[in-house]
């Protein structure tokens, strides 16, 4: 794995858990702080090279069919109020809606990094061990 994908998932980790501290006061963390947590755990994973795409990719549809409850009504809208309020406090219900689908969209993305990058991995090394039994023949 590059140097560039660890730093990523490295970054990723650390800003899912800034996540999942972030929810805590939130009306519902129950939620968000385990879904936040399972992205911080497999991006951690991925920094230290260690993948499980199985699971990975049932996080990706996971996230990616709950984000679909949260489809938001109006992105532009919200993104004038973001602007417009200048913090990070929520004032209406959609813009909680809006975070809500983006962060597990931004989840789902990095689930779904985890598994091609992993898959990726574990053919190189298969490739790598046929090539070994094949000069020892």
């Amino acid at each position: 794995m590059s140097k560039v994908w660890k730093r990523f998932f490295g970054i990723c980790a650390v800003l899912f858990l800034l996540f999942a501290y972030w929810q805590i006061n939130d009306p519902d963390p129950e939620f968000w702080v385990p879904a936040y947590l399972l992205a911080a755990v497999t991006a951690g994973f991925a920094f230290f090279g260690r993948f499980n795409v199985n699971i990975s990719v049932i996080f990706t549809f996971t996230f990616l069919i709950a984000a679909i409850f949260f489809w938001p009504e109006n992105i532009f809208s919200w993104v004038g109020q973001e602007w417009e309020q200048k913090n990070l406090s929520m004032k209406t219900q959609g813009m909680e809606i809006n975070r809500e689908f983006f962060g597990l969209l931004v989840a789902a993305v990095v689930f779904a990094l985890t598994a091609i990058i992993g898959r990726r991995k574990r053919l190189l090394e298969n490739q790598k061990k046929s090539n070994v039994k094949r000069s020892d023949q």
